[in-house]
């Protein structure tokens, strides 16, 4: 890996129950990322991501677009050192 990172993004918008969080497993995984994406109470969705920051950075433009049916309006984000605290990458409930 030849620029370790972390990313914490927060999306807000029309992002739960239009598979946002499936939409998001399949994209990080097809990347080699580890983590996991959650639903949070507020109707956000939450991830946390490591693996190559350019990889990283690919996630992080499609979860700007995200599955048909979501609508994005913002997305917080946070980088953040390398951990390697996950092994694979997780939808959590």
């Amino acid at each position: 890996m030849s620029d370790p990172a972390g990313l914490k993004a927060i999306v807000h918008g029309r992002v739960q129950g239009v598979y946002y969080r499936a939409f998001t497993h399949r994209i990080a995984r097809s990347l080699s990322l580890k983590g996991w994406v959650k639903n949070m109470p507020s109707g956000d969705v939450e991830v946390q991501a490591e693996g190559n920051r350019e990889d990283l950075q690919a996630l992080l433009r499609q979860l700007k677009v995200g599955p048909e049916g979501a609508s994005i309006t913002k997305i917080d984000v946070a980088w953040s050192d390398y951990t390697g605290n996950f092994s694979g990458f997780d939808v959590r409930y």
